[in-house]
């Protein structure tokens, strides 16, 4: 799914309302009409709903979600800045249809301090929308204050009242803190970063059947990871395959203390379809990986710590769960990796090798993916004052080294040298610990080593990862889960593809 920024949002309704066609307040009541359709299957009729509206279109949501919510049965009151109702056009038409129901109070933004709420009260926030594009200030910032404050549930239409679309915040700045919040067709490039993403609570995209030939034409660098996407990337097993079929993963891992790291790895390799599996780790950890990874083969690669790296011919290469940063370690994985031609995953020990010479970077073959966590980031590339512009900089980074750069996070990003970023969403903060990335290292090799490219190898990997964890949240529950609960929850993330 394309991610749109908020011009390109605008001009997305805008050829909706030319060429479906429809008029811009009827579109407007689809998106209300939606919005309510969700209400309802969410809350019950012993609810009572305050919409606080602006004068913006964002407000004429609001207006139309209260008239209809009115209708339905349930008791209803609208706030507004009586002091400005220089509403929009839509708005306007909308705000008119609430007055003339005697049964809807409308009231003055300044009326919610005395204002006794019940018990049943779900608060919709309906004053800025997607359009915002300056700080909110006056007495719009003490009333989001104020609703901040109440424990009732908080809705955002669209988008929650104070946040851009597209851009880090303003220091100090006041943004509605919502628990759900209703978005119309798009996900917005906020909703995805951790300083902006906070006050967005549980995201939920509602169609309201914008132009798909637009959609489809318009150009966007950004993404977010659907089932579609996925589903185009997924290569089922061929029945008349076998073993070679699959390709060869090698995991270089593991070091005397760390060997967890090396099973998490290479367990993850073998559960995701590798052909044939080797670890390639020190004879401290032989024994373990033997018991406990009985499918994949042992490769000597030292005594206490790795010491030299023959990794298996024509396998593909994952480097780093637990690899330590002993010397000589160190000095024979920077040997190798000047030599090496193909594509390989780095991860962990292995970036923070590299990050303690710049230099080092020029070594990672092209097409290559590295999958650091925010601080490894910083390690390799530098200090970066937000997640925006971290982006930013792997971006640059990508590009400049022809490498494919997972960038670790809530909603982690896969970043690619013709600079398009996609975003995944599955997953969830019990993944939260350490051994989850060890495992997506040894998943995205092993796709890697089955033929998937470089950026569908990446892409593939995070989902699946995610899903996973959000099948063992599930059955586990966030605080209990634990990584290697993720790897046996692969089937099942494999199976929803099969549905």
């Amino acid at each position: 799914m394309k991610i749109f920024s908020s011009e390109q949002i605008k001009k997305c309704d805008e050829f909706t309302i030319l060429n479906e066609p429809v008029t811009s307040v009827n579109l407007m009541e689809r998106a209300a009409q939606s919005a309510v359709d969700w209400i309802l299957k969410k809350f019950g009729y012993d609810h009572s709903f305050h919409f606080f509206c602006g004068n913006g279109n964002n407000g004429g949501d609001g207006f139309a979600m209260a008239r209809m919510l009115y209708h339905c049965g349930f008791d209803v009151t609208v706030f507004i800045g009586k002091e400005n109702q220089n509403f929009s056009k839509d708005a306007e038409i909308n705000f008119y249809k609430v007055k003339q129901i005697s049964g809807i109070d409308v009231l003055d933004f300044d009326a919610v301090k005395g204002f006794e709420f019940k018990n049943n009260s779900v608060i919709i926030d309906a004053v800025f929308g997607t359009g915002l594009n300056r700080n909110i200030e006056g007495k719009t910032v003490a009333l989001i204050k104020l609703l901040n404050q109440l424990s009732f549930p908080k809705i955002s239409i669209d988008i929650p009242s104070g946040l851009f679309a597209d851009k880090i915040l303003d220091e100090n700045s006041t943004v509605f803190k919502a628990d759900e919040t209703l978005s119309f067709q798009f996900w917005k490039k906020s909703f995805l970063h951790p300083e902006t993403g906070v006050f967005c609570g549980n995201i939920n995209i509602l169609n309201i059947g914008l132009g798909k030939e637009f959609i489809q034409k318009e150009p966007s660098e950004n993404f977010v990871i659907d089932e579609t996407l996925i589903r185009n990337i997924y290569k089922p097993h061929n029945e008349f395959s076998n073993k070679g079929t699959y390709g060869k993963t090698t995991v270089v891992a593991g070091s005397f203390g760390k060997m967890g790291a090396t099973v998490l790895a290479t367990k993850a390799a073998l559960k995701s379809g590798s052909g044939l599996t080797f670890t390639l780790s020190p004879k401290c950890g032989y024994e373990i990986l033997q018991t406990t990874c009985p499918e994949a083969m042992y490769l000597y690669g030292g005594e206490d710590f790795i010491s030299h790296f023959d990794v298996e011919e024509n396998s593909v290469v994952g480097i780093g769960p637990g690899l330590g940063t002993d010397p000589e370690t160190e000095n024979t994985f920077l040997e190798f990796l000047k030599n090496y031609r193909k594509p390989l995953v780095l991860d962990a020990d292995a970036l923070n090798i590299i990050s303690k010479n710049p230099e080092n970077l020029r070594f990672i073959p092209k097409n290559s993916i590295i999958t650091p966590h925010p601080k490894e980031f910083e390690r390799l590339f530098g200090k970066t004052e937000n997640s925006f512009d971290r982006l930013e900089l792997s971006k640059k980074k990508s590009e400049e080294l022809e490498i494919f750069i997972v960038l670790k996070d809530h909603h982690t990003q896969i970043i690619t040298p013709e600079n398009k970023v996609y975003y995944n969403i599955t997953g969830n903060s019990g993944m939260a610990q350490g051994g989850s990335g060890d495992v997506l290292l040894g998943l995205i090799t092993s796709l890697l080593a089955q033929n998937y490219s470089p950026k569908n190898a990446s892409i593939f990997g995070v989902w699946l990862h995610g899903k996973a964890g959000d099948f063992a949240a599930e059955k586990h529950s966030k605080e209990a889960m634990l990584p290697s609960d993720l790897i046996e929850e692969l089937g099942n993330a494999f199976k929803t593809l099969k549905k």
